[in-house]
């Protein structure tokens, strides 16, 4: 099972850096270059120069690392960062828009410690994505160059008592630590609880709560994957450490059965179909879907809007030029094409476009990798690149969001899910709470 801890973190003095707001920033794999640029000018301390350091005119490839090692070891010292005192949880609370809508949500978790585990059968540590060298290796040289954990890997876990929401009620009912606000106007508010001060009880409920059964991890697969790939050299340069602090990684644990959490679908937009082609995609789409023919954009944007739809039912939208259609998976139709992977895999909504993507447009994973497909969060988005012909772009296929519950499903029978299936929202904020390699 796995093994969850308190830990020490490392934070940003409010006193040396004033606003918290100018030091934080989003987790490095979602920085864009304007975004980039805008955090380095923020200030001289945002946490970004840690977590993505940034290239320098003159540079080996590889000083930037050791550049973002010299500037952690120059704010420990100056007091820009600060190791707490005490081992703590520290309790998390986003409140944000529920994007494209005016929806609001509230979600809770904690940042703890976790021991870090192989990823084979049997582990207490489920993946859901495959990952990629170059990422990892970034990572890699990152993290053996600071000897921190940046930004957290998000964990999700179960617990159908209700104490883990109850208990993280009960914090965020305090004073926070720290309340920010970020680019997207998400609200973060964090509260440090010692394990061993008055509400260590809390503390022991919720990381019992998070070790009780396997973690599935949501985001942050690299990230995950670099740390272990870290403790596995570290292990083989030890002198009888018996319990090293690279052995753990951190982690942001959020509870799935008692709150709302928010996954963004992907929608994909079909590249390179001729006329002939999309006209063959709407006349051919009955042999998979039952169709209904919609009256303009308008109708399929209203269809898709809402933040209530559970998703994983099969539904579809479809747009191109020729007009558009919604569209709901007869799943015995894809029997024949659905042979790989669990269930859970199968069922998949992402899985079953997929396979339509092969059948009725010859988009197989080969075109894929060509570039045949482009992705988009953004219903409009979709329905704008097709309109405008933006890229050779001639379908839209519009998703509802995966259910969390589908995610932990696939991550618990071993498989892996199709590219760009989750997008979990909102992400968790870089510099907060960073982890050290050390107790």
């Amino acid at each position: 099972m796995p093994q969850v801890r308190a830990f020490r973190a490392l934070r940003f003095d409010p006193e040396k850096v004033g606003d918290l707001s100018r030091v934080i920033s989003p987790p490095y794999d979602v920085i864009g270059p304007e975004l980039h640029q805008t955090l380095l000018a923020r200030s001289p301390a945002n946490a970004v120069r840690l977590d993505l350091p940034e290239f320098q005119a003159g540079e080996e490839p590889d000083d930037r690392y050791r550049r973002a090692a010299r500037m952690l070891s120059n704010w420990r010292v100056d007091g820009t960062l600060r190791k707490d005192g005490q081992a703590s949880i520290y309790a998390y609370e986003q409140a944000y828009r529920v994007p494209g809508s005016n929806h609001r949500r509230t979600q809770r978790g904690f940042f703890a410690r976790l021991r870090l585990e192989d990823l084979v059968p049997g582990s207490g540590v489920l993946p859901h994505e495959r990952t990629l060298s170059a990422p990892k290796e970034d990572r890699h040289k990152l993290l053996r160059a600071t000897g921190v954990n940046t930004s957290p890997v998000v964990g999700l876990f179960a617990d159908p008592s209700g104490r883990s929401v109850r208990a993280l009620a009960a914090i965020a009912s305090g004073n926070p630590d720290v309340v920010v606000a970020d680019d997207d106007a998400v609200r973060h508010r964090l509260w440090a609880v010692p394990e061993d001060g008055p509400r260590g009880d809390l503390v022991a409920s919720l990381l019992a709560a998070a070790g009780r059964n396997p973690i599935t991890i949501a985001d942050g697969h690299h990230r995950y994957e670099t740390a272990l790939q870290y403790s596995h050299e570290r292990r083989g340069n030890r002198t009888g450490e018996a319990d090293p602090a690279a052995d753990y990684v951190l982690m942001l644990f959020l509870e799935t059965t008692k709150q709302k959490l928010t996954v963004l679908p992907t929608h994909r937009i079909a590249r390179g179909l001729s006329e002939d082609g999309v006209r063959d995609l709407l006349d051919h789409a009955e042999w998979l879907f039952d169709v209904q023919p919609v009256g303009g954009r308008a109708e399929l944007e209203a269809a898709f809007a809402s933040v209530e739809v559970p998703g994983g039912e099969g539904r579809f939208g479809l747009w191109t030029r020729q007009g558009g259609a919604l569209l709901r998976a007869r799943r015995d139709a894809f029997e024949v094409s659905l042979r790989a992977g669990g269930a859970a895999l199968r069922r998949l909504d992402v899985t079953l476009l997929q396979a339509a993507l092969d059948r009725l447009c010859g988009i197989d994973a080969a075109a894929i990798a060509a570039g045949r497909l482009a992705y988009s969060k953004s219903v409009t988005e979709s329905f704008d690149w097709v309109d405008a012909a933006n890229d050779g772009a001639a379908a839209a296929f519009l998703l509802d969001p995966t259910p969390v519950a589908e995610i932990a499903a696939v991550a618990a029978e071993g498989d892996v899910m199709p590219q760009k299936s989750t997008y979990f929202y909102p992400k968790a904020l870089t510099g907060l709470v960073i982890n050290p390699h050390e107790w």
